[in-house]
C-alpha cells in the first residue's frame, strides 16, 4: 500500500513520498518545525494563506500559486501542502511545479538516498516527466 499517481509521477510508500517532499523543502530553503505530537518535522508554510480548514488546497484546488512566508510565489508549496493520498495537481499549475522542481535538481545531486529513494535526482526527474506528460495531455495528476 502506498501512494500512486497518474502519469507515472509517483508509485511508492507514503513515508518515502513525505521524505522526498521534505528533502525538496529543505534544499528550497524552507525552515522546519518539529511536530508537537512527536511525528517528525515538517516545513514551515504560511498556513494562513492556505484553505486547509475546508481541504480545498490540500487536495489540489488552488486559485493562485501560493506564497512563501516572505511573500514570494512558490509553486513548490502546492506539492508540499498536498495530501499524500488523494486529490490532484491542477493542470494550470503542472508546468510551474515542474519548472520549480527542475530548479532544485542541481541541489539534489549530493543528497544521499536510501530506503525507497535510492536517488533523489532520479525520483524528482521522474515526477517532472510525469508532470510534463500530464500537462501535454491537459490532464491533472491524480493522487490515489
Amino acid at each position: 500500500m502506498g501512494l500512486d499517481t497518474t502519469h507515472d509521477c509517483w508509485h511508492g510508500a507514503y513515508s518515502a513520498f513525505n521524505r522526498w517532499r521534505n528533502t525538496l523543502a529543505e534544499v528550497a530553503g524552507y525552515t522546519f518545525h518539529k511536530d508537537p505530537e512527536g511525528f517528525g518535522s515538517s516545513p514551515y508554510i504560511d498556513w494562513g494563506n492556505i484553505e486547509a480548514t475546508i481541504g480545498r488546497d490540500l487536495f489540489g484546488k488552488w486559485k493562485n500559486i501560493p506564497v512563501r512566508p516572505d511573500g514570494t510565489p512558490d509553486p513548490l508549496i502546492i506539492l508540499l501542502a498536498h495530501s499524500d493520498c488523494e486529490g490532484e495537481l491542477q493542470v494550470e499549475f503542472l508546468d510551474a511545479i515542474a519548472d520549480r522542481l527542475e530548479e532544485l535538481l542541481p541541489q539534489l545531486i549530493d543528497v544521499p538516498g536510501g530506503g525507497h529513494i535510492p536517488n533523489y535526482v532520479d525520483k524528482t526527474q521522474k515526477f517532472i516527466t510525469g508532470l510534463r506528460l500530464a500537462s501535454s495531455e491537459n490532464e491533472p495528476v491524480e493522487f490515489h
